[in-house]
């Protein structure tokens, strides 16, 4: 090879991109974008800085302001590449920690605008807005976790999830109410989760938001958790920890819509560059936000780099999408008029439904251990069905419907249940269509919902059961189970994201009971097969009697491909005791009580069954054998042959 002249290193090209990274990234092919966009800490003829690149089409010009020039405009000026849009340069002396944004000036109506770094990895706490040059080194340990993790995450394993805003989990009321940071937010959570039995934590969005009481849904920062708690690497730590204590980690996701901060993402070089400029496709009406047009190529490389960047870097185990259906429908809370139809006359979004569709297939063709999750609210058919059948292509889908009929149902006095019996059974006419998770999530206990324990009827004692019978009758179903935090002990006020959880009501029995119960549940539901394996096979789950309103009871068997798997579940939805009630059985012998709500240890009355039952060769429900039970008020059994 010829030998290039020494001058030759010295002249070397400001070039940072390739032309195939320009070329990938203009045909929205590109998926990794935050590994050669935003701001990258390299060393070029042997002088160390950082490399910039922004991508702003319809700029003037643009220029990175920062800590290192007293933001000083047209001092650090980026070249443009081509007909890319796309705006980049190497800055000498520019090191980790420093605070930059891009200043960019439209060739439209003289725009001028400082945004943050849509491809930063870090940025300032909020209320501060400017970009963090950082970099993403950290020394995973998590290594014994993600070689086997395809089996914790695989639909026939059991998923019992517990959903957690990092943000009022816990917090440090000595130090003026603050939040618990990542770190130590770690030990904490492992241990919790750990004791109560949970398999997986899902967080709220800890990407970067500005507004802290969205909670995350209004991500400014879509490749960089919040600076609220700690660096990214400390977030890093808290997933590697729980990923050490045999935990998965699932983080919300929100693609469907963005807020219209100055900082961030709406009207980034004087355009609608990343949403519609219709506000009939391009703004919710509900949220005030913008919604992204995915049919723009460069848009869809952006959000599917995001997807991939937090399963890649932050060993993340799944990807919740939020709000699904908003993206689905063009006509989502809309009326007539303030909507435009697809191409074919229709309210379907196209674009959004080849979005979710590419996401899916690339997640699982690089990850195939993980889960994709939507939070999608209406009847849309096969969300949870691979692509080359039709479907979206999400692992899993939250059953919404069952949520609604099953919160409507306990909040009904008992005497009025038996009038509504079919709230409880409808369900199972559609709960195989789908790879359901039964989630009781923190849209249920907000906006004047009240709490879960607030939502019971009765006096303290009822409320309580009533309580711990739906958690029973939510772990007796079918589907994977999410609930979130302070449900599981009862949390009485409505869950204020700016304060603690009620930690101190654990004081009280009835609240230490309700927690047991539910630790309890976990523990069953991952020991016993039969609640688990066939959680999305029709063949695990046969009804025993559904139809049973004059007393408001259900009787359900839960069952593996092994018949001695089968888990008898019995619901008594009154504050009446069932003494002498006789439930169908397909074997005979004794029949183990292997959990009963109603047992004092939960905060119950004691009631039961003395450990056990013999099956009597008495034929009912269409099964040989049959137990003479006593069935606790308000409460749920689970049985098992022995």
């Amino acid at each position: 090879m010829k030998k290039m002249p020494d001058d030759a290193a010295a002249s070397e090209p400001k070039i940072l991109l390739s032309e195939q990274d320009l070329y990938l990234f203009n045909e929205g092919s590109n998926y990794r974008i935050y590994e050669t966009m935003g701001a990258h800490l390299v060393s070029r003829n042997g002088t160390s800085g950082a490399a910039f690149s922004v991508w702003a089409p319809n700029a003037r010009e643009v220029s990175v302001i920062g800590s290192f020039n007293n933001w000083q405009p047209h001092k650090n000026v980026l070249e443009p590449r081509g007909s890319s849009g796309i705006w980049e340069g190497f800055f000498p002396g520019v090191t980790r920690g420093a605070l930059y944004k891009f200043h960019i000036e439209s060739r439209h109506h003289g725009y001028r605008v400082d945004k943050a770094d849509p491809v930063g990895f870090w940025h300032e706490k909020p209320p501060r807005t400017a970009s963090v040059v950082w970099d993403l080194d950290h020394q995973w340990g998590d290594q014994d976790w993600m070689a086997k993790r395809a089996e914790r995450n695989s639909l026939q394993a059991p998923q019992a999830i517990y959903e957690v805003h990092l943000g009022s989990w816990m917090r440090v009321p000595e130090e003026h109410n603050r939040p618990l940071t990542y770190r130590e937010t770690a030990p904490r959570l492992a241990e919790y989760v750990g004791r109560m039995g949970y398999t997986h934590v899902e967080f709220l969005p800890v990407m970067e938001h500005p507004f802290f009481g969205s909670w995350g849904y209004q991500t400014t920062g879509y490749f960089a958790p919040t600076a609220r708690y700690g660096t990214p690497q400390d977030f890093m730590y808290l997933v590697d920890y729980l990923h050490q204590h045999n935990i998965g980690v699932i983080l919300d996701w929100v693609p469907s819509h963005f807020p219209s901060d100055a900082h961030g993402l709406a009207y980034f070089d004087g355009t609608h560059l990343y949403e519609h400029a219709d506000s009939r496709q391009g703004f919710h009406p509900d949220w005030k936000t913008h919604i992204f047009n995915y049919g723009r190529s460069e848009v869809r490389g952006f959000l599917m780099s995001s997807a991939m960047f937090w399963l890649d870097k932050y060993h993340a185990d799944g990807l919740r999408v939020d709000a699904v259906a908003s993206m689905l429908y063009l006509d989502y809370s809309r009326k007539q008029g303030e909507w435009i139809p697809n191409e074919y006359g229709g309210r379907e979004n196209l674009e959004a439904i080849d979005f979710l569709r590419r996401f899916n297939q690339e997640a699982y063709k690089e990850h195939p251990d993980i889960q994709t999750t939507a939070e999608e609210s209406t009847a849309w058919p096969m969300v949870s069905r691979p692509v080359y059948l039709g479907g979206l292509g999400f692992g899993m889908k939250w059953d919404m419907g069952w949520m609604h009929d099953t919160l409507e149902y306990f909040r009904l006095d008992p005497i009025h249940r038996k009038y509504h019996h079919g709230k409880l059974t409808f369900r199972m006419l559609y709960s195989f269509q789908e790879n359901f998770v039964l989630p009781l999530s923190h849209d249920e206990v907000v906006h004047g919902k009240g709490s879960l324990i607030g939502k019971m009827p009765g006096d303290e004692k009822q409320r309580f059961a009533n309580l711990r019978l739906l958690f029973g009758y939510m772990y007796a179903q079918p589907g994977k189970k999410l609930m979130f935090m302070g449900d599981e002990f009862g949390q009485v006020r409505e869950w204020a994201h700016d304060t603690s959880l009620e930690w101190h009501v654990l004081q009280y029995p009835v609240h230490v009971g309700l927690q047991n119960w539910v630790g309890q549940l976990n523990r069953l539901y991952r020991s016993e097969p039969g609640l688990h394996t066939l959680d999305n096979n029709a063949a695990g789950f046969e009804w025993v009697d559904c139809n049973d309103a004059l007393t408001s009871t259900i009787s359900l068997l839960r069952k593996s491909k092994n018949p001695k798997d089968t888990i008898l579940v019995v619901c008594n939805f009154t504050p009446v005791p069932r003494l002498g009630h006789l439930i169908g059985v397909p074997t005979g012998g004794y029949w183990r009580e292997l959990l009963n709500s109603d047992a004092l240890e939960y905060g119950g009355s004691g009631m039961g069954n003395l450990g056990g039952v013999n099956a009597e060769e008495l034929p009912i429900h269409g099964r040989p054998y049959s137990l003479k039970l006593t069935l606790p008020p308000l409460g749920a059994l689970f049985l098992k042959a022995s």
